[in-house]
C-alpha cells in the first residue's frame, strides 16, 4: 500500500495552502499593476484632450474634461 504518514499529509496540506496564499498575493499584485496602468492611460488621455481643448479655445470642453480629470484624481489619487 501507498499510505502516507500523518506528518507527510500535514506537510503536503501546508504546502498547498502556502501555494494558494502566494497565488492570491500574486493575483492581487497583477490586479493592482493593471489598474495602475489603466488609470495612468486614462489620465494621459484626458490630459491630451484637455490640451486639445486649450489649443482650440474650447472652454466648455476644457471645463468638462478638467472636471473629469479632477474626479479621477480624487477617486484614485495621483
Amino acid at each position: 500500500m501507498n499510505e502516507k504518514s500523518y506528518t507527510e499529509l500535514m506537510k503536503k496540506e501546508a504546502m498547498k495552502k502556502k501555494r494558494l496564499r502566494e497565488s492570491f498575493v500574486l493575483d492581487l499584485y497583477i490586479d493592482s499593476l493593471l489598474t495602475e496602468v489603466l488609470l495612468n492611460r486614462e489620465k494621459e488621455r484626458l490630459m491630451n484632450q484637455i490640451d486639445a481643448a486649450i489649443d482650440k479655445g474650447d472652454q466648455s470642453s476644457f471645463k468638462r474634461l478638467s472636471q473629469k480629470y479632477i474626479e479621477l484624481v480624487k477617486k484614485f489619487g495621483n
